[in-house]
């Protein structure tokens, strides 16, 4: 019959179905690209939040509820520059209910370019930031590689990009402080020693032992002491006031700890020629920390343990360098190294070869982090180096526990900053509550 076969002809009937099954494809894909650009947008604006709130708490206590909304709205605008949302909401409220509080909230929405056709003409996006204080502080020691290899990098020098990324932190962790002293900074240059500033050849806790014999003169014509004493010659150590400030590692095990001077736990003095920049000890005076980042040059061979040493004292509230005190019972305090080098280990007091300088780091690092400092590592390889296995085992919170979180693998100058501006988020956070 013309109906039964009618029925049974199936010719022409795959393009029609083809084109049915199509419209939920492109539409889940169309939902893809539209909920990737709210997510974007939406990042943004919690970023945006987050700086709002930090910048609000400022001057909360001393603004009526309307001058603090529209200051709210008028920073949020500065720094929210997205123009593929909505112009977002922004409410701000201020309570003093169990500690001090700004809470931030923005909401916006994003036009769809392809959920339209499904009845979804916009996603709603929303962020919400809460900035308390009166009882949360940083303690940041940067501990910055200054070696001869940093001045390379293109288009930008590893060292130039090393100084702006500093400058742009030290700008955030100011803006995380609401008072002075709730962050507290050092800086701490490094390359084979530090330099602890010339200024202190009369400190207890130098040694001198080894400078004094490799810097003097002797009554004969012997320019070294071994050469001077063996042929019946007077050795003159140099006057100690021509130092120029560089120490090298402590005898071992001090060098892997924190321990104050005293007997056998001194500072051994050297007259490196590479000497770099002379380190800064905790401070919150940001026009002189920028300065010291100024100061920096590159010069000399890469010793991390040493730098990070240093940026340890300069957490400790002993001598040498005596970090401010803490108070603990009002503050909670987060302590904090932030590691940054271009290179593997090359060259310490006891070492030449970077596997027996990277056992004695394992050893730094894990004292370090059991002594309740979190540590930030940053290796900008720009030279196709294998990748630091000693600088990702120190990243992290815990003894002998890397963090992935915290270890961070460069190959363009550029990059430093980038990540650091991601870290000065990250902790300035710290003294934000989500």
């Amino acid at each position: 019959m013309l109906f039964q076969r009618f029925l049974d002809d199936r010719s022409g009937s795959v393009l029609p179905l083809l084109g049915l099954a199509a419209i939920p494809v492109f539409g889940l894909i169309g939902a893809s690209v539209d909920y990737s650009r709210a997510a974007a947008v939406q990042t943004a604006m919690q970023a945006a939040v987050d700086s709002t709130s930090l910048a609000m708490a400022k001057g909360a206590a001393s603004q009526s509820a309307a001058q603090l909304q529209t200051a709210a709205q008028t920073y949020f605008n500065a720094v929210f520059t997205r123009t593929d949302a909505a112009p977002p909401t922004v409410t701000v409220n201020y309570t003093t209910d169990s500690g001090s509080h700004v809470v931030v909230t923005a909401t916006s929405s994003v036009q769809t370019m392809f959920m339209g056709i499904m009845g979804f003409n916009q996603l709603p996006v929303a962020a919400q930031s809460t900035s308390t204080w009166g009882n949360k502080r940083l303690r940041v020691a940067l501990v910055l590689d200054n070696t001869g290899s940093m001045s390379s990098g293109s288009p930008t020098s590893k060292i130039a990009a090393l100084k702006t990324a500093t400058h742009n932190l030290l700008g955030q962790l100011k803006a995380a402080a609401m008072v002075n002293g709730d962050v507290y900074v050092s800086i701490i240059p490094f390359s084979k020693d530090v330099n602890v500033g010339s200024s202190n050849y009369t400190a207890d806790w130098i040694d001198w032992s080894d400078w004094d014999q490799q810097n003097g003169s002797c009554n004969k014509n012997y320019s070294h002491y071994s050469s001077c004493i063996n042929n019946s010659g007077t050795w003159t150590p140099a006057a100690h006031s021509t130092w120029n400030g560089c120490v090298t590692d402590r005898d071992q095990n001090y060098d892997t700890m924190n321990s104050p001077p005293g007997s056998g736990a001194l500072f051994p003095a050297e007259q490196f020629s590479g000497c770099s920049a002379s380190l800064m000890t905790q401070s919150y005076d940001w026009d002189a920390l920028n300065a010291k980042v100024d100061a920096m040059v590159a010069t000399g061979n890469t010793n991390q343990a040493i730098g990070l040493a240093w940026g340890w004292q300069s957490l400790t509230q002993s001598a040498p360098l005596n970090a401010p005190a803490k108070d603990t019972t009002t503050y909670q305090y987060q302590d904090i190294v932030i590691l940054l080098t271009d290179g593997m280990n090359t060259q310490d007091r006891w070492y030449s070869n970077s596997s027996s300088i990277d056992n004695r780091q394992r050893i730094l690092c894990d004292n370090v982090k059991n002594g309740g400092v979190t540590i930030y590592s940053i290796q900008v390889n720009t030279s196709n180096d294998p990748t630091s296995s000693v600088l990702q085992y120190c990243a992290g919170t815990r003894a002998g526990v890397a963090d992935a979180s915290k270890f961070y693998l460069l190959t363009t100058p550029d990059q430093i900053v980038t990540t650091f501006n991601q870290i000065g988020v990250g902790i300035s956070k710290l003294r934000i509550s989500n």
